[in-house]
């Protein structure tokens, strides 16, 4: 072989390992995952829908004088159970933070693939922050649904990295967009309606998406919060005021418990304790200890004043707003951009925590949550009766490597694997 040759094979080579190396995986397990972090045995399809919401006000072009409507379009990835035989394996082409940069996740999900038969299954609404997009949380949408679930993440309209607006759209849109999708999933025809039980849904809000979770589960606005003149325009957000009608009427019996990361408003005065007290879905709150846009203690605010609700905190010692739910960053997001004044990076990374290590606690805790309240599968309580700090577990196991009296650490979690996190919860009426 000449040497130009052999450079040619060997510029081709590292061309190949380059590309390899930006299919940026969603779907690792690390080894010290706690128990019910890893895929379920359901093999995975994937489509996406765009579907379309009629006669919506139109946020951005609101005037003193006018309150145009429109057909608001959203766009759903949707990950659900698929045939026995599937064969897994998948990519998805997805733009990152810019904005304009687009990034090939790779993954588990089979696109299109022919759904399971035989049952169906609970629906799981995932909710992206301001600005965010359907594939953040991809990599819960996949493990969810390898276990039982129809999981439907939306790409909400004016929130988008490629479409971000006046946040009053976001403020406005957040839960009538939840609450929408979850209807049209809920009375969907065809074979993907077949397996899809709409009668028993979940809903994973992160950052915005919490805040519009919240919403739906109960927790109405203060009347300050829609008087902000950098809000939602000419009053409207009152549609979403703690007592109203019209924040009454959102409310679906259907939806029966909610999972909040990192949610934002309590920070910004949307709640107060009145407006929280209405929430009445079971919740699970996770948030970062240092998280300085959602801001940790108004989150433990939320978690202390909402006092219709069986809720929990789980805690990431030192994590900021990242914590829980975004996916790893894309390789693509590494460098600077000029539309940015950081690197993407910083939208999806922790400074102190692996990425990874964190998808995988969320996917061990939200598959408990959702088996314990949309399967009624007591046997998860045992995941969240766990002492506060999981650096006072105490490991005490036999000879035969089984907890004995004195064993308090953290259930599902291996020794020393649940460092840096505190869970707490509380009761209905505490």
């Amino acid at each position: 072989m000449s040497r130009v040759i052999a450079c040619l094979v060997a510029l081709g080579t590292g061309a190949l390992m380059v590309g390899a190396s930006f299919a940026n995986p969603i779907d690792v397990i690390r080894p010290d995952a706690p128990v019910l972090a890893p895929y379920g045995n359901y093999p995975i399809g994937v489509e996406t829908r765009t579907i379309t919401n009629p006669g919506q006000i139109d946020i951005l072009n609101v005037t003193e004088d006018a309150q145009p409507e429109y057909d608001r379009p959203l766009t759903l990835e949707i990950w659900y159970p698929a045939a026995e035989g599937t064969v897994q394996g998948g990519t998805y082409s997805a733009t990152i933070r810019d904005g304009q940069t687009e990034a090939i996740l790779r993954g588990r999900a089979n696109r299109d693939a022919e759904p399971a038969s035989g049952g169906t299954f609970p629906l799981i609404l995932l909710s992206h922050g301001y600005p965010g997009n359907r594939f953040l949380m991809s990599h819960l949408g996949e493990n969810l649904a390898s276990k039982g679930y129809v999981v439907v993440s939306i790409d909400h309209t004016d929130s988008t990295y490629s479409d971000q607006a006046a946040f009053g759209s976001t403020l406005y849109n957040r839960p009538l967009d939840q609450a929408f999708v979850l209807d049209t999933m809920a009375n969907l025809t065809g074979q993907l309606g077949d397996i899809i039980d709409g009668e028993t849904v979940g809903l994973v809000g992160y950052s915005m998406g919490g805040y519009g979770a919240l919403i739906s589960g109960g927790a109405g606005v203060t009347q300050e919060a829609t008087e902000f003149t950098w809000g939602t325009p000419a009053g409207l957000l009152t549609r979403h005021l703690a007592g109203s009608d019209s924040h009454e009427e959102l409310i679906d019996p259907r939806l029966k418990a909610i999972i909040a990361i990192g949610p934002w408003g309590k920070n910004a005065g949307f709640w107060d304790a009145e407006g929280l007290a209405g929430l009445r879905k079971p919740t699970l709150f996770m948030a970062g200890s240092v998280d300085d846009v959602s801001v940790y203690e108004a989150m433990r605010g939320l978690f202390d004043e909402s006092v219709r609700a069986t809720r929990h905190l789980l805690t990431f010692e030192h994590a900021n707003h990242n914590a829980a739910a975004p996916m790893p960053a894309p390789q693509e997001s590494y460098e600077p951009v000029e539309s940015l004044d950081f690197a993407p990076f910083e939208h999806y990374a922790d400074a102190v925590w692996d990425t990874t290590r964190m998808n995988n606690i969320t996917q061990h805790f939200a598959t408990a949550f959702f088996d314990l309240h949309l399967k009624g599968d007591e046997d998860m309580t045992k995941y969240f009766e766990l002492v506060q700090n999981a650096a006072d577990g105490v490991v005490a196991l036999d000879d035969a490597g089984e907890p004995t009296e004195d064993h308090t650490y953290w259930e599902g979690f291996a020794p020393r694997t649940a460092v840096g996190l505190a869970f707490e919860t509380k009761r209905t009426g505490e």
